[in-house]
């Protein structure tokens, strides 16, 4: 009987590790009401009187985006923002787009594990492991290839093909968020002190002030 106990007890922590981030919805569906200002961990679901199907439907990921910037990358995200009925399911959808040698900069998704499957070219996918050991663990995928980026881990993409390439992620949040590296710390407002950053990554401060320059 106590074994039994324990085996109960380890199951019920589990499965609330499992669910700490998107408890499971307590009715079919909570689509999300933008337009409530009600503050809540996720959105206020409207009247489901009021639902309709386009609630629950998204269209343009079909659409290439624009990778005319610096980065020479996009992104199409479907989350909840997009799409109403995601609220609390989980779930998104993300499309990228890259120029040849595009490259979606380091950054965490702070609430979702994101799996990438490539449609068209040649990426560069890679993610570093936590401290002490710092592990990048990276490799090239092509046309129809999946990799998986555990939560809360830096991570990248890059196109290291001659022509455009595409990717789909799914993410196990409907609002995953994004800290991309550089821009949190050198473009924060107000600004990390100089002093901070020159420590930090020792080098002076004028190589910081340069890259504070940049963002």
């Amino acid at each position: 009987m106590e074994s039994q106990l324990v085996a109960f007890c380890l199951l019920a922590m589990t499965c609330t590790l499992a669910m700490a981030f998107e408890p499971s919805p307590l009715q079919d569906f909570c689509v999300a009401d933008l337009t409530s200002s009600a503050r809540v961990n996720g959105l206020v679901c409207m009247d489901s009187k009021l639902v309709q199907a386009e609630h629950f439907t998204y269209s343009g990921l079909h659409l290439a985006g624009n990778t005319s910037n610096p980065l020479g990358f996009s992104v199409n995200p479907v989350t909840v923002a997009q799409l109403p009925g995601l609220n609390t399911l989980g779930i998104a959808l993300v499309r990228f787009d890259y120029a040849p040698w595009g490259v979606a900069p380091l950054h965490v998704h702070p609430r979702a594990t994101e799996i990438i499957t490539v449609l068209e070219g040649s990426i560069q996918v890679g993610f570093v492991t936590s401290n002490p050991d710092n592990k990048l663990i990276s490799k090239v995928l092509q046309k129809g290839d999946v990799f998986v980026f555990p939560m809360g881990l830096v991570h990248f993409q890059r196109n290291v093909g001659y022509g455009n390439a595409v990717s789909i992620s799914a993410v196990s949040s409907q609002n995953p968020g994004i800290v991309i590296v550089a821009s949190s710390v050198f473009g924060s407002v107000p600004g990390i002190d100089d002093d901070v950053l020159a420590k930090a990554f020792q080098v002076d401060k004028s190589t910081i002030d340069r890259l504070k320059a940049q963002f």
